[in-house]
């Protein structure tokens, strides 16, 4: 049976959030961008060797279907969009795939995945698409500089992610859709890099997909961190063997999204329990005063302790944030 929110408050808080968001959505939702058009990318075989110039010719492949969608853009009229392109084809980029359609979907790899021992597959939350692209790749970027040699971060944007301000944003269904990709990719890593240490680590409704790909999702640690739930009541229900630590900076708002699950006849909405309360059974790691989008800020302490999580070393309590 699912879970459901404890108290009239948190139901009466998500009832009228579904409101908001459905009366929101019409208004928000006139320049989405999967209007762009871009081209169908290139079929590419199963990547099965981590080897450089296997992978080097993979990017190469990746970074002319880039130039393609940009051009697509330019004639489109959207020159943010071809912008954004042109330096996503920088040569000294690493795109393991790259769809332009329907708001863009990539996995970008930062730091040398040939030689890895520390691998950190990064997944973002709600508002992600290539026209915003460029904070994923600047936590990653981040991340990848704190873990220093020898380790690789993978943006995985692998799914359409919600709106923040849509009814999709309030259900797990976007997640479930997302779910067996990154259970997938996971494997496709670990098959690629069987000796590194392999680390998920999940931002906001991203949470919410890694919780739903939990199960079979073979790692060393889930992390979520900026979560507004899981959607499960504990570690339990995920059935992963990883070990799952979560983490909320002191002035995300998130804190403040009710928790717990509610049975419509339209769906699901609520998105589970509270990642950090001790009901919960995560490992909590101290993510410093930070707000929702701060976790991969240089020099906080959640971007120091995702680092060191990820490294297999303990979090620090220590702050360190400017």
């Amino acid at each position: 049976m699912a879970s459901r929110p404890r108290g009239s408050r948190p139901l009466r808080t998500l009832l009228a959030a579904l409101v908001v968001t459905s009366v929101v959505v019409p208004v928000s939702g006139a320049a989405r961008p999967a209007a762009v058009p871009a081209p169908a990318p290139r079929a590419l075989a199963p990547l099965r060797d981590a080897g450089p110039d296997v992978l080097a010719e993979r990017y190469a492949v990746n970074r002319e279907g880039i130039r393609a969608a940009e051009r697509m853009a330019e004639g489109h009229g959207d020159r943010a969009r071809a912008e954004a392109l042109r330096g996503m084809a920088g040569p000294a980029r690493q795109f393991l795939s790259f769809d332009g359609r329907d708001g863009g979907r990539t996995t970008e790899v930062f730091g040398d995945l040939a030689r890895a021992e520390r691998i950190a597959v990064l997944v973002p939350g709600s508002d992600t698409n290539l026209d915003r692209y460029e904070r994923l790749r600047s936590g990653a970027v981040a991340l990848q500089r704190e873990l220093g040699g020898r380790s690789a971060v993978i943006a995985w944007l692998g799914y359409e992610t919600p709106s923040t301000v849509s009814p999709g944003v309030l259900s797990p269904a976007r997640a479930a859709e997302a779910a067996p990709g990154l259970r997938a990719f996971a494997a496709a890593v670990a098959a690629l890099r069987p000796t590194a240490r392999i680390s998920v680590l999940c931002h906001s409704y991203a949470a919410v997909v890694c919780g739903r790909a939990a199960p079979g999702l073979d790692v060393a640690h889930l992390v979520l961190f900026g979560s507004p739930g899981a959607g499960a009541e504990n570690v339990s229900a995920l059935r992963t063997p990883a070990t799952v630590w979560a983490g909320r900076g002191d002035d995300d708002w998130i804190a403040h999204v009710p928790h717990g699950e509610l049975q419509l006849p339209f769906g699901t909405v609520g998105l589970g329990a509270d990642p950090v309360t001790p009901e919960f059974g995560a490992r909590i790691f101290a993510a410093g005063p930070g707000g929702h989008s701060d976790y991969l800020k240089p020099g906080s302490l959640s971007l120091r302790n995702l680092a060191r999580i990820v490294s297999g070393q303990a979090p620090s309590e220590e702050r360190r944030d400017a």
